[in-house]
């Protein structure tokens, strides 16, 4: 703007946003106002960098200014602390180009101003020469322009030569115009940053001095208010609105601190200023940039606290939606209302009543309609969540006036009531010209509301519906409940109980599932009023019960609902209705549960007791008419399950069952669903019973998968249904006291299957308390049983031959054993039933529990064995042990040769018991039990506790038998009287014993030898067949009361006389002494013939010469202990004649590998067949020894261990390799009786060679 007359008066200062900091301008006042519209679009177009102090960021600012007239008069005077009236920049503009001119007029001028900036201390100024070529155009005797700028630096700037600028040819369009114009701006910015940087530092300084003088008895806040708000305009004025709303900010706490600081005891004097009384409750101005009324009560310090607050949060509020936030602003209003109500409090201010309340409405409405102008609907819509608060808390106050001013009572306001609407609508005052013409003002809202009681329940419900409506779609559910509970209580004063209720239901509903304890409470206590009021008897009485039960309420509260019960009781017994079923919960709860018998399984005709834990939550005694329990009754498909032996073996065996206790304050939000009802299920085969699937069964899905009602609430009646069954347990007239008590159910059981408790009914009167699921699922089982005979050992294993005692058990199911019926068991070759007289049975209960006995009757014939059992009534066990005797023969051992090694009883391998080797022998028993027409077959597995073998042994031509006896049992035995009968008869044989002891002791595990010397008279003896036989009694026990049968085997003994007599021997090397490792030795093998031509020797190998018998033999030298390394052939085939004495000699050398005594090695002899094909040609049979292809069995000790001595005929076919039609020879051991080696056992030394530096020993 153009620089005023000098005469013109000073304009006053404005504190809006159209403040800009002022820069005077001195000199050619037409110079100036040429180029100001020019400076004045051209300064605020560049940013400039503001660079502050204590470390604070620096920001990017546009420069405004506002030019004025230099005045004396504009220069601060000392103590001054304004800074919007402050100007930051002196400037002088000439465009002197005449060094006259300039001595004359312009230097003198500048000197004039420059002194009157001394005077004040002013450093910030700036001198502008202006250059203009026209000018120099019409003056030719000029000096260069230079001289000008030259002389005004030199007279004036001095060091400060920048101070001193040009600007060329302002008014022209020329880059050189540009230029000067560029440098000229960039040199007034930094000018005025640097003056602003410097005068705010200082009055920051100045006014951070004012703040530390705070504990000053003479500080004022008020003062110090208006200084720091005089640096928030300056903030304001630069645009830099976060740092002006810093400053209010600071003030905002500061004061708040001296409040705190109040309420604690610690006060300032200057705080007595806010304590007056309050006069005037017109609410938040909002709708100017500065509220200059009360800014003037700030600075006079009349201002009340209200006052204050209402100033500061109204330019908080203006900087905030400068900065385009005015969601903030509303987050900061509710702050700014609930903490000045809190204030009052601790300053003790005097506010009528009322008074607040019409404060706090009219500021929450023009915070929000002050938002609602500068925001669009969208915005509005998505930024509920700021705003919701100002609307419940404009409720809420809006509804404390109406109760206060009456208008919410029955009756309408009376005269009390009316004056104090006068006094409230007085302290408003006149409403504000800037909202007169607003037709839903703030003001025109409150003065409608509190004129009527209809304008009231107007406004009021549209509050209310309205942030209802916002809480709820921002899912602030609770506090949507809880304006809606306040709706409820106003509709209770208005006598509209049935608008209450669903407020009150949907406010219970939410602070049940959230777990509010107290306001659950107080709500049921609303909601029993109101549905006492609409004649809700059955919802009352279940909500006086969870009342009553209540820990919440007085003990004086929990009786009065209590007796609201007893009384409708009482009430309806003249008069019998329809019954009204409540939960059982709040009545009283189910702690635990004990069943007797235990195990809770008794059968048909049975007695179970049940008694209960009853938990009372009523604060009185109740009598009870009848306490029932509904009882499921249901048929097990699967009924092998309900054996006795199962049930006895699965159900639990203390009896009792703990119910959870009700840990949480709602159970009702808990059993919206009924609890789960699950058993476990099987399916086996009907075959042979063998498990095929399992798994677990919900027996109530139908109710769990029921579609929830999403209307339904938690306080409506439940739903809970009376069943009504043929099976229930009552127990009638029962006093419930507080607290626990116990309840005795009895009941005979009658068909048999699962009985599941499902209800607990608690009558009283009409009314009926239901728990409608029982869990954990309790349940008992009634069974019918079938009888049954269980016969089996009271041992591992029966063992044959002593006598062994059976356990026989009757368990006598649904039938009745009378006198007179007996088991009827068939006798058994083999094995026999033992008694005495005083053989006695015990009688149980199923449950074991009760005893008695009775002696048995037991008669026997040849066929039959008859077991009288004694009388026993159903359900109960017959127990008697019984001793069987089985016969402990071995069966007789097949042999066909007498060949040297063990000849082991012929078994079958799956009736051995597993690992113990023993022979076992069943017996099968048929019973006839009185109950059944059919007979039932028992199967008793007999061991016979030894293993016996037994060996031919040769020395020469001499013969003996051993026999073995084992003890594979694991009892020990006394053996006597072994004896080996030749069961032939034959005179030509005879049996000497060389076993001297009558008895012997075998323990288990271990065996004995017996030994007999076999001779003959006749040669060739004739076969020997044997039985052995053994006395035996068990070693532990005494004298048993019969005689024991002898332990008998039977075996025979063929072609045992020998044949054959071989002898090896090794003679040491030519000149040496003893056989050296290492050296060749002669081995020689001499094979002689002991016998004539026998019936023995005719077979297909028997060859007839000139003049004897031969047959043809195989020897092979073998060294199984790797001793010697035959050298040559170790094997051959020879012609031996069929002679006595008949003797074939064969040499081959020997090496022996170790020193020492060393065995020599082992030779064999085979009978060497021809091939039987009649289309062989007969080949020679040294060719067939060389041949690779034949085949020994090398194996034939392996066969002799086997279970028959049957030799297996060494045969071997050739290989399918070798060429069709060529006979393959065969190969048969002989005997091991017909052959008798002399040179087992003998050893020969063997001394290590000389250069051996390894010496190994062979030890044997």
């Amino acid at each position: 703007m153009p620089m005023d007359a000098p005469e013109d008066p000073l304009p006053p200062v404005i504190y809006t946003m159209e403040n800009k900091p002022i820069v005077t301008c001195a000199g050619d006042h037409n110079l100036f106002t040429s180029v100001y519209p020019t400076l004045s679009q051209q300064l605020p177009r560049e940013p400039m960098e503001w660079r502050r102090s204590y470390g604070r960021a620096p920001k990017m600012i546009h420069l405004e200014s506002n030019f004025v007239q230099f005045k004396e008069e504009l220069l601060p005077k000392e103590g001054n602390k304004a800074l919007l009236t402050f100007p930051f920049l002196h400037i002088y503009w000439t465009e002197c180009c005449d060094t006259e001119v300039y001595k004359a007029t312009v230097k003198d001028d500048l000197t004039k101003w420059q002194n009157v900036l001394k005077a004040h201390s002013s450093v910030d100024w700036l001198i502008v020469v202006v250059e203009n070529d026209a000018k120099k155009k019409n003056k030719t005797n000029i000096l260069p322009r230079t001289s000008i700028v030259d002389k005004i630096r030199n007279d004036f700037c001095n060091k400060q030569s920048d101070r001193c600028v040009v600007l060329s040819d302002p008014l022209k369009d020329s880059s050189r115009t540009q230029e000067s114009w560029n440098a000229f701006l960039t040199k007034l910015r930094t000018l005025l940053l640097m003056s602003f940087t410097k005068n705010l530092g200082k009055f920051e300084d100045e006014m951070r001095t004012l703040r530390e003088k705070r504990t000053e008895p003479g500080w004022s806040f008020c003062e110090y208010f208006m200084v720091q708000e005089e640096l928030a305009f300056v903030f304001e004025m630069l645009q830099q609105f976060e740092d002006a709303l810093v400053q209010y900010d600071e003030l905002d706490a500061l004061f708040s601190q001296y409040v705190v600081n109040f309420g604690a005891g610690d006060g300032a004097n200057w705080l007595t200023f806010f304590c007056q009384p309050v006069k005037s409750w017109n609410g938040l101005v909002l709708r100017k940039p500065i509220d200059m009324e009360k800014r003037e009560l700030i600075q006079k310090q009349e201002a009340t606290l209200l006052d204050l607050r209402s100033y500061l949060f109204s330019r908080q509020c203006t900087l905030l939606l400068f900065l385009q936030r005015p969601w903030e602003v509303a987050q900061r209003a509710l702050e700014l209302l609930h903490s000045c109500v809190q204030e009052l409090k601790l300053l003790e201010v005097s506010v009528p009543p009322g008074a607040l309340d019409c404060w706090v409405f009219l500021s929450c409405l023009e915070v929000l309609q002050r938002i609602e102008g500068c925001c669009d609907r969208a915005q509005m819509d998505s930024n509920i969540a700021h705003m919701v608060g100002l609307w419940s808390y404009a409720t809420e106050k809006l509804k404390s006036l109406g109760y206060l001013c009456g208008l919410v009572s029955e009756k309408g306001p009376n005269s009390e009531d009316l004056n104090r609407t006068v006094d409230l609508l007085a302290g408003l005052g006149a409403e504000r010209p800037e909202t007169a013409n607003t037709a839903q003002s703030p003001y025109k809202k409150l003065k409608e509301a509190l004129s009527s009681v209809e304008a009231f329940e107007k406004h009021y419900l549209d509050l209310s519906h309205a942030t209802i409506e916002m809480y709820t779609s921002i899912g602030r559910i609770r506090s949507a409940k809880f304006v809606g509970k306040d709706l409820a209580e106003f509709y209770m004063r208005k006598k509209s109980p049935q608008k209450a209720e669903m407020y009150l239901q949907g406010a219970l509903k939410n602070y049940l599932a959230e777990g509010w304890a107290l306001p659950v409470t107080h709500t049921r206590k609303q909601l029993a009023e109101c549905q006492k009021h609409l004649g809700q008897i059955e919802n009352y009485l279940q909500t006086s019960s969870l009342l009553a039960s209540d820990h919440h309420l007085t003990e004086e509260e929990r009786k009065y609902f209590c007796q609201e019960i007893l009384s409708f009781a009482n009430q309806q017994e003249d008069n019998p209705g329809h019954k009204v079923v409540l939960p059982m919960h709040s009545f009283a709860q189910l702690r635990d549960l004990h069943f007797d018998p235990s195990n809770a399984v008794i059968h048909a005709g049975g007695i179970l007791s049940v008694d209960i834990t009853m938990y009372s939550q009523m604060p009185v005694p109740v009598h009870v008419d009848q306490i029932a329990v509904n009882v499921h009754f249901s048929i097990e498909r699967d009924s092998y399950r309900k054996t006795a032996e199962w049930l006895t073996k699965h159900k639990m065996s203390n009896g009792i069952i703990s119910f959870p206790s009700e840990t949480s304050l709602f159970p009702a939000s808990q059993s919206s669903l009924p609890a789960l009802e699950l058993s476990e299920m099987f399916e086996r085969s009907p075959s042979d019973n063998s498990l095929n699937t399992t798994g677990i069964i919900c027996r109530n899905v139908h109710m769990l998968l029921r579609r929830q009602e999403s209307g339904s609430s938690l306080e409506t009646p439940s739903g809970v249904t009376l069943e009504d069954g043929a099976h229930v347990l009552r127990c009638s007239s029962v006093t419930l006291e507080p607290g626990a008590n116990k309840v005795a159910f009895r009941t005979q059981a009658k068909e048999p299957g699962t009985y599941t408790l499902r209800q607990l009914c608690a009558s009283v009167g009409p009314v009926w308390f239901v728990l409608p699921h029982i869990y954990p699922v309790v349940q008992y089982d009634v069974y019918s049983q079938e009888p049954q005979l269980h016969v089996e050992p009271l041992t591992d294993s029966l063992l044959a031959g002593i006598p062994q005692k059976v356990k026989f058990t009757v368990t006598t199911g649904h039938y009745t054993v009378k006198n007179g019926d007996s088991l009827q068991l068939s006798n058994v070759e083999g094995m026999l039933i033992l008694w005495q007289a005083e053989n006695r049975a015990m009688i149980y209960s199923n449950s074991r529990e009760e005893s008695s006995s009775a002696l048995l009757r037991i008669q026997s014939s040849d066929k039959v064995t008859s077991i009288g059992l004694p009388a026993a009534p159903a359900y109960h066990v017959i127990e008697f042990e019984l001793e069987v005797l089985s016969s402990p023969s071995a069966p007789a051992s097949r042999v066909e040769s007498g060949t040297l090694g063990m000849t082991e009883l012929c078994r079958k391998q799956d009736r051995e018991k597993a690992g113990s080797g023993m022979v076992t022998a069943d017996h099968k028993v048929s019973i006839d039990c009185p109950w059944s027409i059919y007979s039932t077959v028992i199967a008793l597995t007999f061991s016979v506790p030894f293993r016996t073998t037994h060996s031919l042994l040769s020395a020469g031509t001499r013969k003996y038998v051993q026999v073995c006896v084992q003890n594979l049992s694991e009892l020990d035995f006394e053996l006597s009287d072994s004896n080996l009968e030749d069961t032939g008869h034959s005179a030509d044989l005879q049996l000497t014993p060389l076993s001297t002891q009558s008895q012997q002791h075998i323990h288990s595990k271990q065996s004995v030898f017996f030994v007999w010397e076999l001779t003959w008279t006749r040669e060739p003896p004739p076969p020997l067949h044997c039985q052995f036989s053994v006395g035996f009694s068990p070693a532990a026990e005494e004298q048993l009361s019969i005689s024991l049968k002898p332990y008998t085997y039977e075996f025979q003994v063929e072609n045992f006389f020998t044949l054959y007599s071989v002898k090896a021997e090794i003679v040491p090397p030519p000149g040496a002494e003893y056989c050296r490792t290492g050296s060749l030795c002669s081995l020689e093998v001499s094979i002689m013939r002991l016998a004539d031509l026998l019936e023995v020797d005719k077979d297909e190998a028997l060859m007839e010469l000139d003049e004897y018998f031969s047959t043809k033999l195989m020897y092979e030298v073998v060294d199984n202990s790797s001793n010697w390394a035959v050298c040559g052939k170790s094997c051959g085939v020879i012609s031996m004649p069929l002679a006595a004495r008949a003797t074939h000699r064969v040499h081959m050398e020997a090496m022996p590998l170790f020193a020492g005594y060393l065995p020599l090695p082992d030779v064999r002899l085979f009978k060497y067949l021809p091939h039987h094909s009649a289309h062989s040609s007969q080949l020679d049979a040294d060719s067939w020894i060389e041949n690779d292809s034949l085949s020994v069995d090398k194996h034939l000790d392996d066969q002799l261990d086997c279970g028959s001595m049957r030799s297996r005929g060494s045969v071997h076919s050739s290989s399918s390799g070798e060429p069709k039609g060529l006979p393959m020879p065969r190969l048969q051991a002989l005997p091991a009786g017909q052959v008798f080696n002399s040179s087992t056992g003998t050893q020969v030394l063997v001394i290590p060679s000389q250069d051996d530096h390894v010496l190994e020993v062979s030890v044997t």
